[in-house]
């Protein structure tokens, strides 16, 4: 690495002051804690709160990770859309273990959810497709994730000849593409403390169906 492209960053130092998490205080079912924490950052205004990045890894061992938007989440989990046939679902096909995370650096906070991938039924898929605005239906038709393209005009004629088709009709539903539920096994909540002495409260899930609560260290 030339000086010209080094760049040294031990500097970068951010107090967290914001608040504290105690173990003893959660709810015990760590969705009630997610959906405080998700309002909170509704209310705070942030940008695209229901981002999270999705991580997988491929049959070679080697992750992957991807920022995708968070459509719904419920006591069975959260759900995300995808094509099919995109790097995240072939890998999911082979390895349905996945971790999503979720930054709030305007709370200082943090979550990261470690599940097993499920596809969402037909219908669930079909439901969501059919509330998306026109646009993103045709977008769903034309862009084969993943895939190696020569142009990006190439994608655009594509969207454009798909638009002209269905001007004046609905956009059928694309069978190469839909949902996917993480089932959560481990919900981990990060608040930003000072010092770096950082609040982790960890909820494990049990076979029993309970959760477990514990504290980790920063």
């Amino acid at each position: 690495m030339t000086e010209q492209t080094k760049r040294d960053l031990s500097s970068y130092r951010q107090r967290y002051l914001q608040g504290g998490l105690d173990e003893n205080e959660v709810p015990n079912n760590p969705f009630e804690l997610f959906g405080e924490w998700f309002s909170q950052a509704e209310e705070a205004g942030l940008i695209e709160p229901n981002a999270m990045v999705v991580a997988t890894v491929d049959s070679d061992g080697m992750p992957s990770t991807r920022t995708v938007l968070l459509k719904y989440f419920d006591e069975s989990g959260f759900v995300f859309y995808t094509n099919f046939s995109s790097e995240k679902a072939k890998h999911i096909s082979e390895n349905p273990k996945v971790s999503l995370q979720f930054l709030w650096l305007g709370l200082e906070r943090q979550v990261k959810i470690q599940g097993i991938a499920e596809k969402v039924s037909t219908a669930e898929s079909l439901k969501y497709f059919s509330s998306r605005p026109k646009g993103s239906q045709i977008g769903a038709w034309v862009s084969n994730q993943s895939e190696v393209i020569s142009s990006k005009q190439l994608l655009l004629n594509q969207y454009q000849k798909m638009l002209d088709k269905f001007k004046h009709g609905e956009v059928p539903f694309p069978d190469f593409w839909g949902g996917y539920r993480i089932k959560p096994l481990n919900i981990e909540f990060w608040q930003g403390g000072d010092n770096r002495l950082h609040d982790r409260v960890q909820y494990r899930h049990s076979e029993d169906g309970t959760w477990q609560i514990s504290r980790l260290a920063p």
